[in-house]
């Protein structure tokens, strides 16, 4: 197995033509990542809870459907499919309400965390939404503390949504993890967390970060490594929906690390990261061309395509 991405995995109500209706679609931060390495060949496994309903089970059928492994097939009866309505704005920009009190992503436990499938992986994947509320807060933390126990590379997206919890609570949470992370993914709405943009050099010495991406939406992403630091350019297309955008960037950017022969960082070079933001920017601006997180989701030759 290449990655394996933990968190959650939920159903984004997106907005249909007609007036107040919603598309069911799949969608979840980890999840789209997790298809979008899929749909570059790589092979990945998705660690995630889920309801015991139609909502669940849907789900369940996208990872399969998409050539995920599914390391937690158990749907739980304790709580419902986590659920997310988007709405859309001009040039595709969106905000969430969330049905989640709580959702089954947030039941996912220690217990569920496997060693010797961690061993199996190159590098874990996680996002701070599903690290709101316990279990799955001290999950994640220990499946971290496995993968760095055992030299797996662990990447990190700050993702922050105001309205599942406050910053304070938030940056508390990442505060935490950045000691574990070796590529880290922050949005320039997000600078606060890591201090500012000036102060992203001296978090990285003092957490041994070997990456920072700072994304900017359409004008691409900046990258800090080894006390360098560059933009590379998205590209100007039509946005009509944003959601899994940031997933779709992500998910390329790391399908093309390991594509390029990453499976550590002492692998990792400014030329194979700045190769790995074009692919990133690439399948960010095919994704938002479409409606729906996953639905959107670019394959390897769609986004070799568009770069050519």
């Amino acid at each position: 197995m290449d990655i394996i991405c933990m968190g959650e995995m939920l159903i984004d109500f997106t907005p249909g033509k007609e007036e107040r209706s919603y598309i069911c679609n799949p969608g979840g931060g980890p999840a789209n990542a997790c298809v979008a390495i899929a749909h570059n060949g790589l092979k990945t496994g998705f660690l995630g809870r889920m309801g015991n309903d139609d909502f669940g089970k849907l789900l369940m059928k996208t990872l399969r459907d998409n050539g995920v492994e599914v390391l937690l097939p158990e749907l739980t009866d304790r709580a419902v499919t986590t659920l997310a309505f988007v709405t859309l704005y001009e040039g595709g920009e969106r905000s969430f309400t969330f049905v989640r009190k709580p959702g089954a992503d947030v039941l996912l436990d220690k217990p569920d965390v496997d060693e010797e499938t961690i061993k199996r992986a190159k590098l874990l994947h996680c996002s701070s939404f599903c690290m709101s509320e316990n279990p799955s807060r001290e999950a994640h933390f220990y499946a971290m503390e496995l993968a760095k126990k055992n030299g797996k590379m662990i990447s990190y997206d700050v993702n922050y949504r105001p309205m599942v919890w406050s910053f304070e609570d938030a940056k508390a949470v990442v505060d935490r993890v950045l000691p574990y992370v070796d590529l880290l993914k922050v949005s320039d709405e997000e600078l606060n967390f890591v201090g500012g943009e000036e102060n992203i050099p001296n978090l990285m010495k003092e957490h041994h970060i070997s990456v920072v991406v700072e994304t900017l939406g359409s004008n691409g992403a900046k990258y800090f490594y080894a006390g360098k630091e560059g933009t590379v350019p998205g590209h100007k297309v039509k946005a009509v929906d944003a959601t899994g955008a940031g997933d779709a960037f992500w998910g390329g950017f790391l399908s093309s690390l390991l594509m390029g022969g990453v499976s550590s960082v002492s692998d990792l070079n400014e030329d194979l990261i700045r190769e790995a933001l074009e692919y990133g920017n690439a399948s960010g601006g095919l994704c938002v061309q479409k409606m729906g997180g996953i639905p959107a989701l670019p394959t390897r030759a769609e986004i070799e395509a568009f770069l050519k």
